[in-house]
């Protein structure tokens, strides 16, 4: 049976982007409405997404045109998660091989991290994101990090990202590949793993008790939400 819950107990809302308020780059139905309500009921609100290959400043440039303005530190991303993942919680310096696009390459730069160009520079950590130019020597550099003991972090597990063409590969691709390569599992920090949740609710200063999820998908957004 359902837990049931009092609406008016919801102080803070985590919000996800692609495929709940946008689709590729048209404004979902209702996407205005939401925000205003938002305002006039003061409620806390994040807007996350599990897509690293995006810098912040892209969604916040992507909603303007859809007609939501929002302040950049309202938008948070598993790139800038996994960034200050490893800063908090392994160490404040290293080397990164990476696996990405300029969402995470910056995330990772802006925290004090080092990015190697390929397996002869050792690295402390390998790092994937969504990555649209993926080849064969990435993955090639990225297997040979981590069979060397470089740390495995994935940025999120999605296989699938709702593009305006379809359904289109995701990180979890890339991760599934490096993970049959070296019999290494990632650490993954988008949802529906806590630590993205955890850095909403710190930022929006709010307690999970008080705070709600919206998104598209039950495996990823409902379900990292719940635990």
């Amino acid at each position: 049976m359902m837990n049931k819950f009092n609406l008016s107990t919801i102080s803070a809302l985590v919000i996800d982007i692609d495929g709940t308020l946008l689709r590729g780059s048209q404004a979902l139905p209702g996407l205005a409405e939401l925000f205003t309500w938002m305002r006039e009921k003061n409620i806390a609100h994040i807007v996350a997404s599990n897509n690293a290959t995006k810098t912040p400043q892209h969604y916040q440039k992507k909603l303007g045109e859809a007609g939501l303005k929002l302040p950049v530190t309202s938008i948070l991303t598993a790139a800038l998660a996994a960034a200050d993942y490893i800063k908090k919680h392994i160490r404040s310096d290293g080397n990164v091989y990476l696996i990405g696009e300029v969402g995470l390459r910056s995330a990772l730069q802006s925290a004090g991290l080092t990015l190697v160009d390929d397996s002869s520079q050792s690295a402390d950590f390998v790092v994937v994101g969504g990555d649209h130019f993926l080849t064969y020597e990435k993955l090639k550099h990225a297997t040979l990090h981590i069979q060397r003991g470089a740390q495995f972090i994935g940025t999120n597990p999605d296989v699938l990202y709702p593009a305006e063409e379809g359904l289109i590969p995701e990180c979890g691709v890339t991760l599934a590949a490096l993970t049959a390569a070296t019999g290494v599992s990632p650490i993954v920090i988008g949802k529906p793993s806590p630590y993205l949740f955890q850095a909403a609710i710190q930022a929006m200063g709010s307690q999970p008790e008080q705070t709600a999820m919206i998104g598209d998908r039950l495996e990823t957004d409902i379900y990292g939400a719940q635990q």
